[in-house]
């Protein structure tokens, strides 16, 4: 495998469906996995697992065959193929090629090397997810400025200029077909930082209501959203980009998203606070319109 380059991809514009050219075929403990040189689809990443790889249909030869998942793959240095969680650096490792890998199931045949292919995504599927990551990244925006005045300390900012809770507290972000689900710690590294938690739960109503307010307004000025790239390798540092009326902001993102805010009839976030209070939950979840 240590003539394939790292995969292509077309994802970040928008794109579900393209022909293709197989490069390897690789056994998984999931079925069967297929690289090809370019892909519409989008793979888990490894190092930040928040958005679910694509679903969909490989066809070759007038064959369909069912893609189960998409999963980051990577040859190293030596020639050494890992998926996933198996890969030992984080991804955009220079010494790594890295590949989108299509899972299908089982371990019957699969197009050869050298086969051409169509691969078409599962839409409706990725339409939720892109839904749920958009709605993500605007409950951030919107949190970091509902918290800002608990801040004592100066600490880096978000694309709003207001300090950057959602970077500075994360600990898991995750992207569902219905919400994301954020999850940020509240513990004693975040307090030498310069936040203050106390009084944080009986604030949260008040928290929950000026973030979705905010929402609400974003979303009335139906914004643009684009995803920029530098190239379109699986690796690109690709950047979020919402023309918000305040400003446009950009966040660094390797996922899919909608194209304008206008897409969403309404995005509500649910915050929740642990009982110890060291950790604060926000359920957002997007409703098409």
């Amino acid at each position: 495998m240590a003539e394939l380059n790292t995969t292509l991809v077309t994802f970040p514009a928008g794109a579900t469906s393209g022909t293709a050219t197989v490069l390897a075929v690789r056994p998984l403990a999931e079925g069967v996995g297929v690289i090809v040189d370019t892909t519409p689809f989008h793979p888990l990443d490894h190092s930040w697992p928040d958005q679910p790889g694509d679903t969909g249909v490989l066809s070759a030869d007038g064959v369909e065959h069912a893609v189960t998942d998409c999963l980051t793959g990577g040859v190293g240095p030596d020639g050494e193929f890992a998926v996933g969680p198996d890969i030992p650096v984080r991804r955009g490792d220079e010494t790594w090629r890295w590949l989108a890998v299509h899972v299908l199931e089982g371990s019957g045949s699969a197009p050869a090397p050298g086969a051409s292919v169509e691969l078409r995504v599962d839409e409706a599927r990725r339409a939720a997810l892109s839904a749920s990551h958009t709605g993500c990244h605007l409950m951030a925006l919107a949190l970091n400025d509902a918290l800002a005045d608990r801040w004592r300390k100066e600490v880096r900012t978000d694309g709003l200029d207001h300090p950057d809770f959602d970077s500075l507290a994360m600990d898991t972000s995750r992207i569902g077909l219905d919400a994301s689900t954020d999850r940020y710690r509240l513990g004693k590294s975040l307090r030498k930082k310069g936040f203050d938690p106390e009084g944080l739960r009986e604030a949260l109503p008040e928290v929950t209501e000026k973030v979705n307010a905010r929402l609400a307004e974003w979303l009335a000025q139906d914004a643009t959203v684009r995803i920029d790239s530098p190239g379109p390798e699986l690796t690109a540092r690709r950047q979020w980009v919402c023309e918000l009326p305040e400003r446009t902001v950009e966040i660094a993102c390797g996922g899919t998203h909608l194209h304008r805010l206008g897409e969403l009839a309404s995005l509500t976030a649910e915050l929740t606070l642990s009982e110890d209070g060291t950790e604060l939950v926000v359920v957002t979840t997007p409703k098409r319109a």
